[in-house]
């Protein structure tokens, strides 16, 4: 009994590790040709793989070849150039030598003509310069003459007008005097005021042997009297020294290198300044200079 359980059992362990040892081998049979399915997979990519980089190594070759090529034939041809430069330059500079050499030679049979040639030119422009200026300056004494002449006849047709208006001012001003009413109207007298003024600019511009000149002086200090006669006064502003305390309007600032730096001047008075008994009624509008 004992021995028929142990052949039993010895039966039962050949059969386990029969059984063991097929499933392995099959095991291993199916990873092994796994392994080779996949290794000649690989090789086919690998052999792929190659192909392609054979190829492109195969362009890049070809293509450093044209280029070798190309640069090649730049060089060839920038070689050419320039032996063609170095030529043309010889050439060039043999030619340049051949002039310069004509030209000293020239120069050196000429030199004594064109000396003499230049100084008989200074002389003859020295000569014609002199006889220009001559005529120039008969031609400005002339034409001085004219426009002191032209200027003079303007002066004079100027006082003969203004003569007229100071006879035409100074009888409205005596028939002021005799319609005077209690509230006077000042429209009469800043008119004359006006005149007045405009007149005394002009005569500052005139020759004083300006024909007339005198008399029409005389009949503005008379209009000026008749006005003081009414209570009216101009005062005298052009020339004096402008300062900010006046009471002027100045109307604008003219820059005078002739005074002083620092120095305002009343040069112009374009409307003058009236008093009547001694209060103002009309503001000058005057013109300063200012030294720089």
């Amino acid at each position: 009994m004992k021995k028929s359980i142990f052949l039993s059992i010895i039966f039962t362990f050949s059969l386990t590790m029969l059984s063991l040892t097929t499933f392995s081998q099959t095991h291993d049979s199916l990873a092994f040709t796994q392994l080779q399915q996949k290794i000649e997979q690989l090789q086919t990519e690998l052999k792929n793989q190659k192909s392609y980089f054979s190829k492109q190594l195969s362009t890049a070759d070809s293509k450093i070849d044209s280029l070798q090529q190309q640069v090649q034939q730049n060089s060839n041809a920038i070689n050419q150039t320039a032996q063609e430069l170095s030529t043309k330059i010889t050439a060039s500079e043999t030619s340049a030598n051949q002039k310069i050499t004509a030209v000293d030679h020239s120069l050196n049979k000429n030199s004594l003509w064109v000396m003499i040639g230049l100084l008989v030119t200074l002389i003859f422009s020295a000569l014609i310069y002199f006889l220009l200026r001559t005529i120039q300056r008969a031609d400005k004494t002339d034409m001085v003459e004219q426009l002191s002449r032209t200027k003079q006849s303007i002066d004079e047709k100027l006082v003969n007008e203004f003569a007229k208006n100071t006879e035409a001012l100074e009888s409205l001003s005596q028939l002021s005097k005799s319609t005077q009413i209690a509230e006077p109207d000042h429209s009469l007298a800043l008119k004359v005021a006006s005149e007045i003024n405009l007149i005394e600019r002009n005569i500052n511009l005139m020759d004083s042997k300006t024909k007339g000149l005198k008399q029409l002086t005389r009949s503005v200090e008379k209009l000026k009297d008749n006005l003081a006669a009414n209570g009216y006064e101009i005062p005298q502003l052009l020339d004096k020294e402008f300062n900010q305390g006046m009471k002027v309007i100045v109307a604008s600032s003219i820059p005078d290198e002739n005074l002083e730096k620092g120095v305002e001047k009343i040069t112009k008075v374009l409307i003058p300044q009236v008093l009547f008994n001694g209060v103002m009624i009309q503001t000058a509008q005057i013109e300063v200079s200012v030294g720089y």
